[in-house]
């Protein structure tokens, strides 16, 4: 699960694995062994990476489905209207 939500991510943000392991000062072999779960990241690594891409250490882990936005120098207004945006997506 976890090898599979680190691509997810990486994907989504049009990352290949060598510019993902330039980001976070690990090599691309380290980027593959995450998302292949033949190694997991130091604790350390896995709150850097969740801050990065704007999620849960729970999501990454799997423990959550839950997926956060960071809405971090928003306004309330602009906030609300994300929300409204996401409730017209749910509807269809």
């Amino acid at each position: 699960m976890f090898g599979e939500q680190i691509k997810s991510l990486r994907m989504c943000k049009g990352l290949n694995q060598v510019e993902m392991a330039k980001i976070f000062g690990v090599t691309k072999q380290s980027v593959s062994n995450w998302e292949n779960e033949n190694i997991m990241p130091s604790i350390d690594m896995l709150i850097k990476i969740a801050k990065f891409f704007g999620v849960s250490t729970d999501y990454i882990l799997g423990l959550s489905e839950k997926h956060a936005l960071n809405t971090e120098g928003l306004s309330e207004l602009q906030i609300a209207h994300i929300q409204t945006l996401i409730d017209d997506i749910l509807k269809k």
